[in-house]
């Protein structure tokens, strides 16, 4: 089983290191005139906006030749794509640009003329959105 972004095959391997980060409960703390803490919580489960890195964390390479169908999707702003892991769960997401850039590439070995076979470590930060609207029926 492969993990898939839109029709991009990925490797299995890419490790999804932030996965435990999330938390499905909100919480504000304030304090009363009298010093005493206020505690409230919103345990209904955050549906959209869970932050998703993929890195490869040098368990899996991936040919130039998919870096740049990478590439492509990142720079087409609002792009929402579907991200199926290799545990058949599935997103909806998009890249994540709020702190730093969302996909980058390392080449595993130094090459002068990388060819689209060549291999790189990527690193890519996904974030989940609300699925896209289905399209209108034609008349």
């Amino acid at each position: 089983m492969y993990i898939t972004l839109d029709d991009v095959q990925l490797d299995d391997q890419l490790q999804w290191v932030n996965e435990f980060e999330h938390d499905a409960v909100a919480q504000t703390q304030e304090r009363s005139i009298t010093g005493k803490l206020l505690l409230q919580y919103a345990a209904a489960p955050l549906l959209h906006g869970r932050e998703i890195d993929l890195r490869s964390n040098g368990g899996a390479w991936t040919p130039l030749s998919v870096v740049r169908q990478l590439e492509a999707m990142r720079d087409e702003p609002g792009r929402v794509m579907l991200l199926t892991l290799a545990d058949a769960r599935q997103f909806h997401v998009i890249f994540n640009r709020s702190s730093g850039s969302p996909l980058t590439a390392e080449p595993v070995f130094r090459e002068a003329y990388p060819t689209a076979d060549s291999l790189y470590d990527i690193n890519m930060r996904l974030l989940t959105v609300a699925p896209p609207p289905d399209p209108a029926p034609a008349p």
